[in-house]
């Protein structure tokens, strides 16, 4: 087959998700030839995962004509050519896959390769003597691993693969020649996701998402009453071959209590040795780790920060919070998350607001003042949104069983859009929305707020707002706070006595 020389570097989608065909250039004159195989900036600019490739392997057939099984095997795989060429069939064979069954065929040779996902049926049929194609997996092989490998026959009806070469005419070993038909195939299943912290705010957006989407029972929910993240002890109570997520909801967040001395104990627990753990048994697995930040691990002396600022935090929160970021930044596959002001379901400002404008309007009441800080900017983040942009990174689009996009690797900020606003805004707007008496909330410094506090309080940023052109950038937009405000109140509307 001859090669065509200089094209231009591109990726075909092919009908089944995450199953895509890349045309490499390849530079060739009378002594031969030069391509790059896999370059992997130019590779993520074109939307192939971030896998961090971790074993290269090659497979040599001396016979034009042998031809090698479908198997689906429990990693993605990046296939290309050395010599020779291939006729490849793939197959859909992950369960629950909009696809499900699908079939693709094309020719590969050393200017074409093909990025294969987990669980999509892959075979080829050398087209030439002393063909040798190339793969990169994400996983390391193992006896255990092959027991989770799904297969379907090659001569399968239902599949009609039409095959260059006659099947009764090919080198197939015996298990492939007996390999069940489709009728009879068990899908492969999705690895697992585990989420921790599934009690907080964003825990129980992230479970009520996967209800929605009837993902439910890919999932396992913790919190720290069944398993302790950041205990080394609690992390050989699981079963970490199953997963190839984790979601980290889990977080110490009560800023001020971890100025105490207890309290700084068991923010640094929970924010920064916690973290480096799940890190840890991620990095060993090749699990994605998802991770959430905070905009108290910056000072908030600029007005506006993007994901790669310097460090500056004021408070044990923050510091503990910093640390647990760049130990989740030395995992392979991780993605930090990072909001502000965080809203959802729980105790959180809006509630609490909510609640005290009910008491101003109630005559019976003596409340009729609320104080709230005026120099403390950001925008809000609410934890349903939170959840959505999770599984947006992740690749899960609506309706996926499967992740078929995801996004490269590597922190995103992610809040509100509109106008950054400060507490006193916010509260406004709250007694606004909720009984039409703004009037009520009166505008006070920290200094001031601070100075009539009965307990300790931590240092606060002025500047909370987060940079979101990169997110944006890949694909995703927020709401405006305001507009989620009003939302989040028609859906947690509370009074007083809840």
């Amino acid at each position: 087959m001859t090669i065509e020389y200089d094209k231009e570097l591109k990726a075909t989608e092919t009908g089944i998700p995450g199953l895509v065909v890349v045309d490499l250039p390849v530079h060739g004159d009378s002594r031969g030839w030069f391509k790059e195989n896999y370059q992997r900036e130019k590779m993520i600019a074109l939307g192939i995962p971030d896998r961090r490739w971790i074993q290269n392997n090659l497979s040599f057939n001396e016979k034009a004509g042998t031809t090698r099984g479908i198997h689906a095997e429990p990693w993605n795989k990046f296939i290309s050519i050395a010599t020779g060429s291939v006729f490849g069939a793939w197959v859909d064979l992950r369960c629950g896959s909009k696809t499900y069954g699908k079939v693709f065929t094309c020719i590969l040779d050393s200017s074409k390769a093909i990025y294969v996902p987990r669980g999509v049926g892959n075979s080829y049929q050398a087209l030439e003597d002393g063909t040798t194609y190339i793969y990169l997996v994400d996983s390391h092989w193992s006896a255990e691993a092959k027991k989770t490998y799904t297969f379907v026959n090659l001569a399968d009806p239902d599949l009609a693969i039409d095959w260059p070469i006659p099947l009764d005419e090919c080198e197939v070993s015996e298990a492939d020649r007996n390999h069940p038909f489709f009728e009879d195939v068990a899908p492969m299943a999705p690895k697992r996701i585990l989420v921790t912290g599934c009690n907080g705010q964003l825990g129980r957006a992230v479970r009520k998402l996967t209800e929605e989407r009837g993902l439910a029972d890919l999932f396992d929910f913790h919190d720290i009453d069944t398993f302790d993240f950041s205990n080394p002890d609690s992390y050989t109570d699981i079963d970490w071959s199953v997963y190839g997520i984790v979601i980290n909801c889990g977080a110490y967040t009560a800023v001020d209590r971890a100025e105490t001395q207890e309290g700084r104990v068991a923010a640094w627990r929970a924010n920064a040795t916690g973290p480096a753990l799940l890190s840890k048994v991620c990095a060993e697995r090749g699990i994605v780790l998802v991770h959430i930040s905070s905009d108290y691990v910056f000072d908030g002396t600029q007005e506006i920060y993007g994901e790669d600022e310097p460090f500056s935090p004021l408070s044990v929160y923050g510091a503990s919070k910093a640390a647990g970021d760049l130990a989740v930044s030395t995992c392979p596959k991780y993605y930090i998350l990072r909001s502000s002001w965080v809203i959802g379901d729980g105790s959180n400002f809006v509630r609490t607001m909510m609640k005290l404008s009910d008491r101003c309007a109630d005559p019976d009441d003596e409340l009729d003042e609320v104080t709230v800080v005026n120099d403390q900017i950001g925008r809000l983040t609410f934890a349903d949104d939170m959840a959505r942009a999770i599984f947006w990174l992740l690749g899960y689009r609506d309706g996926d069983i499967e992740p078929s996009s995801p996004v490269p690797f590597g922190t995103y900020n992610y809040t509100c859009s509109g106008e950054p606003a400060s507490w006193t805004d916010v509260a406004w707007e709250v007694f606004e929305l909720a009984n039409g008496n703004a009037s009520c909330v009166r505008p006070v410094s920290t200094k001031e707020y601070c100075a009539n506090a009965h307990a300790i309080t931590a240092s606060r940023p002025k500047h909370s707002v987060l940079d979101l052109s990169k997110i944006k950038a890949k694909g995703l937009r927020s709401k405006d706070w305001e507009s989620g405000l009003s939302g989040f109140m028609n859906v947690y509307e509370v009074r007083v006595g809840e």
